[in-house]
């Protein structure tokens, strides 16, 4: 199927015009639609308004004949999207029997009496057949007619993104079958992105396969986008030699997640692992908690920034006296502590971060430690102070230290 002009993102939402939420839907597909060789050529924010929403709609399907919205799916009065459509489509709305049952049965398993107001969200258009939403009540539509096709999703984005890799980016790939674009995301940590862009500076510059670089909190990201023909030997050769380059700083590709590739890590050799934290304030935690099989590995956590708390743990009170809190020999004895209290294989730790809150003046070090069989060990982390997502990076850092020390354990 050929696009004609560019595919048309639609935000829709009074709570994003006014500011209350941050869309990051357009951006996420964008980049989707990229990725398939399309682009988006224009996208449009509309609020929970009739009228113009019908507008929008209408001029969109004078313009293009890809059009994906997200948002207005609810099932409250200011849920507008499916009407909207079906008067721009000029199409009649009825309650699906199929999906009256979904709903009704989504809401017998929370043992709750489902409101009328949901049935809203049974309804579909002829033209139309709805997108399963696992993490929600709200389905979406897959609409075709005249040529054109319509896609629209809930604003949610942990419901949105799943309905688009599950259902919606499949099938599109399947209606653009004759333009071959493939794509490979190459994964990289502990080098700047200066640094990157000059070790693969030759890479840049063909045509075909075309290379981005981005820089990311868990690393700097290199995407490959090839097209054609040849496109997968293309992407595989080019990726193959990229990597060689980049060797050990290589952590992942495509849909790898740090917490993912430290799941399988510790699963495949059976170890299990308890964090001391002081500094990241969870977030450690947290990024482990995302990993799919995070309950076969990650015992749980301690989260203790009081020193009294530390000592009361069994981080000797002479260690944290002799060389303070923020200090290598600290985050060792964390380390050990958090170890033995969970009778884990590894004990993983950081301290505080200077550079954050009141101190105005350290220059945001923090040390990681790392306990297991063969001792304790720690490493200095130095991140640029008063960053908001400081703690994010720091986190992000202590997890490839762990990585690091499971590729040789």
């Amino acid at each position: 199927m050929a696009i004609r002009n560019q595919a048309e993102i639609i935000s829709i939402g009074t709570e994003i015009m006014m500011g209350e939420i941050t869309d990051t839907n357009a951006g996420y597909l964008a980049t989707q639609l990229h990725l398939l060789g399309v682009e988006a050529g224009r996208v449009t924010v509309s609020g929970d308004d009739r009228m113009q929403l019908i507008d929008i709609f209408r001029q969109a399907l004078a313009r293009t004949d890809l059009i994906i919205s997200t948002g207005g799916l609810g099932p409250t009065d200011d849920d507008l999207t499916r009407e909207c459509l079906a008067e721009a489509l000029v199409e009649e709305l009825t309650i699906n029997a199929g999906l009256e049952q979904e709903l009704r049965a989504i809401f017998a398993r929370m043992h709750r009496d489902m409101p009328l107001n949901n049935l809203r969200q049974a309804m579909l258009i002829p033209s139309g057949r709805s997108i399963p939403n696992p993490r929600g009540t709200a389905p979406g539509w897959w609409v075709e007619k005249d040529g054109k096709i319509i896609v629209i999703l809930p604003g949610p984005p942990r419901e949105m993104h799943p309905m688009w890799l599950n259902d919606v980016k499949p099938e599109l790939q399947r209606q653009f079958a004759g333009k071959i674009v493939l794509t490979r995301t190459i994964k990289v940590y502990g080098l700047g992105e200066a640094k990157v862009n000059e070790m693969i500076a030759s890479f840049f510059k063909p045509a075909n396969p075309t290379l981005g670089i981005y820089a990311k909190p868990d690393g700097i990201h290199l995407r490959l986008i090839a097209r054609g023909n040849d496109a997968r030997r293309l992407i595989e050769t080019t990726g193959k030699q990229i990597t060689n380059i980049l060797t050990a700083n290589v952590w992942g590709y495509d849909e790898d997640t740090l917490p993912g590739v430290i799941g399988k890590l510790m699963t495949e050799k059976k170890l299990k692992l308890a964090v001391f934290d002081d500094g990241t304030r969870g977030v450690i935690s947290t990024l482990l908690s995302q990993a799919e099989n995070a309950k076969m590995f990650f015992k749980g956590g301690l989260l203790a920034p009081d020193n009294n708390v530390k000592t009361t743990l069994g981080v000797p009170s002479e260690t944290i006296s002799d060389y303070g809190t923020i200090s290598s020999q600290v985050a060792e004895k964390m380390a050990g502590v958090v170890k033995e209290k969970f009778a884990t294989d590894i004990g993983l730790s950081i301290t505080g971060m200077g550079g954050l809150d009141e101190d105005k003046t350290a220059d945001g070090e923090c040390f990681i430690g790392l306990a297991d069989a063969r001792g304790e060990i720690s490493f200095s982390q130095r991140l640029l102070p008063h960053r908001d997502n400081m703690r994010n990076l720091a986190a992000i850092a202590a997890l490839f230290r762990l990585r690091q020390l499971l590729l040789e354990t």
